[in-house]
């Protein structure tokens, strides 16, 4: 089953209480901050196209891509509705093959983390390092090691409702120690408000989590230089609380 094929159809749901626009303005201090002249971009694993939107008002020339196809479509009608010209596609990160070179290649909400093997990882980095001219930055989030075995996962239950929809979400977490994953056990109820008819979908989430050393390693294997990380919710210094971090890189 392709992670997120009937999750996204209520993806926007969960998370319309997630600021993308208070996010993507920290995106834009890191590309200042690291780079210079960022205008043109690309976002490896852009989801509903969100970050894309938030971005494109600062000034970024945006573009795309997802694994899904379904959150593609609803990334392609979220920049419609919003009259952002933004290109979005359908592609995997570990083997797309860029037809153009970026200022910058960012990745957010922990795509990286679902690239759970070393090969995964580093195949996802090299086509980064492809889509970057020299110098280029290549900035990343992913689930970080030092705060994810500090806070371990627990069962977590979410409600929200729409119009249509009331949508109960239980994340029920497997850790696997030899692998540096968790397993994120998703149970979605679905209850139609209209009609009360009611379904269950259950999804699993493989989440890696990483270590500065092992990352610093990969991205040197794949042709970039780690200049810094950071912590998701301070953009301060991380450390045992810290359960995301932002890596930046550049490409060398």
């Amino acid at each position: 089953m392709e992670v997120f094929q009937d999750y996204a159809y209520y993806y926007n749901a969960f998370y319309r209480d997630k600021d993308y626009a208070a996010e993507s303005r920290w995106v834009d201090t890191l590309l200042k901050r690291y780079g210079r002249d960022i205008r043109k971009i690309i976002n490896y694993g852009c989801g509903t196209g969100r970050h894309d939107i938030e971005l494109s008002k600062l000034g970024y020339d945006c573009t795309g891509i997802d694994l899904s196809a379904l959150m593609i479509d609803i990334a392609r009608e979220n920049s419609k509705c919003m009259d952002a010209d933004i290109g979005f596609s359908v592609a995997d990160i570990r083997t797309y093959e860029p037809k153009e070179t970026y200022d910058a290649v960012i990745s957010l909400f922990h795509v990286m983390s679902y690239q759970n093997s070393n090969d995964d990882i580093v195949a996802a980095f090299r086509s980064a390092r492809k889509a970057l001219k020299d110098g280029g930055l290549f900035l990343f989030d992913c689930w970080y090691g030092s705060g994810v075995l500090s806070d371990p996962p627990v069962v977590r239950v979410k409600e929200v409702e729409d119009d249509t929809y009331k949508l109960v979400r239980i994340a029920r977490p497997v850790m696997h120690d030899r692998a540096d994953v968790v397993d994120v056990c998703y149970e979605v109820l679905v209850t139609e408000k209209e009609t009360g008819l009611t379904k269950t979908i259950s999804e699993t989430h493989h989440m890696r989590y990483f270590f500065r050393p092992e990352l610093e390693y990969y991205l040197k294997e794949a042709g970039f230089e780690l200049i810094d990380n950071l912590d998701c919710a301070t953009l301060g210094e991380t450390g045992y609380g810290s359960w995301t971090s932002y890596f930046v890189t550049k490409a060398v």
